[in-house]
């Protein structure tokens, strides 16, 4: 097995930054407002204390419960892999490295809610009149920021990639020329 790089350290101080800042922002939202209470700032953006039992867009937020351990397992499930697919990144990918600091710090951080809370914290909101974004927080920024560089870094950044063994086309060996054997 093998030591992890000090540069998935610094990707994995990162990630716990992310979930750091979205816990305190989390409990200051829930000490200081009550829920459902807009505090207006703009006539586009408030902060309003809500909780989301359901997944990104209040997916299956009124499906019973189930949800709450059903997204727990799937967040679970891949902040594992996250943690593994940095350990295995090489150094120089860093653009890759940092999307998935991303993307593990906020789902950490949703996570945490969803099995201390049941719920998770949203209060970030934007609108037009009465058209309304769903709420959001933190740990959801950072999942779509890290989401999009994910795809910028698929579609705009060549990586070296290993080449496999099996494909790799192997030089002919050498053969000995043929001597016939005279009879003189």
């Amino acid at each position: 097995m093998s030591v992890i790089g000090r540069h998935a350290l610094l990707w994995y101080a990162i990630a716990l930054v992310v979930v750091v800042l979205d816990q305190w922002s989390k409990a200051w939202i829930s000490a200081n407002f009550i829920y459902g209470e807009p505090r207006v700032f703009t006539s586009f953006f408030n902060f309003t204390r809500l909780h989301n039992t359901g997944a990104a867009f209040s997916f299956l937020s009124e499906a019973g419960g189930w949800q709450r351990w059903f997204f727990s397992v799937i967040a679970f499930g891949v902040s594992a892999a996250i943690v593994v697919w940095i350990a295995r990144l090489p150094a120089s990918q860093r653009w890759e490295a940092a999307a998935l600091a991303l993307v593990l710090g906020g789902a950490i951080g949703n996570l945490y809610d969803r099995i201390a809370l049941g719920y998770v914290v949203d209060f970030i909101v934007f609108h037009y009149e009465h058209y309304y974004f769903p709420a959001f927080n933190v740990a959801d920024m950072a999942i779509s920021t890290g989401a999009f560089m994910l795809i910028v870094d698929m579609l705009f950044f060549k990586h070296e990639t290993e080449p496999d063994p099996e494909s790799e086309t192997q030089p002919e060996p050498k053969r000995e020329p043929k001597h016939e054997k005279s009879y003189d």
